[in-house]
């Protein structure tokens, strides 16, 4: 009697045991076969994190705001005019933003600065980087006390510094300089998610670009946000040719009144064959990395017009321009297009034909 009692003692041990789910370290149980026979033990490894990185070019009209998330970790660059602050908290609440890592103010101009403020009223916000210099507004009055409100200091990192969230490594490419110019004074940061990558730009111009390409950090990426809405006064042909993306995104609004985006500047891209998408043309727009390849929610664009139609452009004809190659992976040729021949796109080695030159690749006559 008594051994029966301890067997069916055992058995409802074992029947409990087996509906019973639980973690131990990287080990997980799971539940048992209705049979009363045996408790299985199921080994499991918790999946690593994956390189995982969302760039959101947000459309505020003639401004910036760019969400970059990973892994449940989130950065703002800028936050685009007092008329869009609203529209960016409110995209922010879409995406089930609720804290924001980093908050990232690249210069002080209203049309950069002010739905910053809202997302501090808003989100738990923990690091405020910013430019080092002040800015003569009410504006920028209210967005320091915000910050201040908040607990917090406006970091200014050095050129070279590094920050991460998430699987993303982000790279400090500019800082303010001594001028008195606000858009000289943006700071430019690099984001790499494993081989991918993107620079944003606020609104600096050919100097800070120049200065950028003399610091002997690595420039290329894949997307570049170009800076100042489509300015003259930026991208210039040094900055572009270091940097080489395949994308650009530039935010800008519909019929704005200072003719952004310039001829000069869409005819660059143009000629280098750098796909365009744009906010003014296509609305919010959306770059997912997965540390391989991007994929985008929509189709670039490639709309290369200028901002004025009566803008005809200061630069050299189109043939005078600088112009991009591509290399395959073992090819001893350079190619005017990515997928040659047999090429595979997917591996091809975008540069000037300067480089291309320069490392001993020979022309591909089949492409050119």
């Amino acid at each position: 009697m008594k051994k029966k009692l301890w067997l069916l003692m055992i058995i409802i041990m074992l029947m409990l045991l087996g509906c019973q789910e639980f973690k131990a370290g990287r080990q997980e149980v799971v539940e048992a076969p209705t049979s009363t026979n045996a408790v299985i033990l199921e080994l499991t490894e918790t999946p690593a994190s994956e390189p995982e990185m969302s760039v959101h070019f947000i459309d505020v009209g003639q401004g910036l705001s760019i969400l970059v998330s990973s892994h449940e970790q989130s950065m703002i660059y800028d936050g685009g005019g007092r008329d869009k602050s609203s529209n960016v908290v409110s995209y922010l609440e879409q995406q089930l933003i609720t804290d924001i890592d980093y908050l990232v103010s690249s210069h002080y101009d209203e049309d950069h600065l002010a739905g910053l403020i809202g997302c501090l009223n808003v989100f738990n916000v923990h690091n405020v980087i910013g430019a080092d210099y002040e800015h003569d507004s009410n504006l920028y009055q209210s967005f320091m006390n915000k910050v201040a409100e908040k607990g917090l200091v406006v970091q200014h990192p050095d050129i070279g510094d590094t920050f991460e969230f998430g699987s993303v490594k982000m790279t400090i490419l500019s800082t303010a300089t001594e001028e008195k110019n606000s858009n000289a004074n943006s700071i430019v940061v690099k984001l790499e998610n494993g081989e991918n990558s993107i620079i944003l730009t606020g609104d600096a111009d050919s100097k800070v670009e120049a200065a950028i390409v003399n610091s002997g950090i690595d420039l290329q990426t894949d997307i570049l946000s170009v800076a100042h809405h489509g300015s003259a006064s930026s991208t210039s042909n040094i900055f572009l040719e270091k940097t080489l993306p395949r994308w650009a995104v530039i935010s800008v609004g519909e019929n704005n009144k200072y003719g952004h985006p310039d001829k000069d500047i869409m005819d660059k891209l143009e000629v280098m064959g750098i796909e365009v998408y744009r906010n003014d043309i296509q609305g919010n727009i959306v770059a997912t990395s997965n540390g391989v390849e991007w994929q985008w929610d929509k189709e670039a664009g490639n709309d290369y017009s200028q901002g004025d139609i009566k803008d005809k452009g200061t630069q050299p004809q189109k043939g005078e321009l600088v112009s991009a190659v591509w290399k395959s992976a073992n090819g001893e040729k350079y190619h005017n297009v990515p997928d040659c021949g047999r090429m595979n796109p997917n591996n091809a080695t975008k540069m000037t034909k300067e480089q291309a030159e320069s490392i001993g690749l020979g022309v591909c006559k089949k492409c050119f």
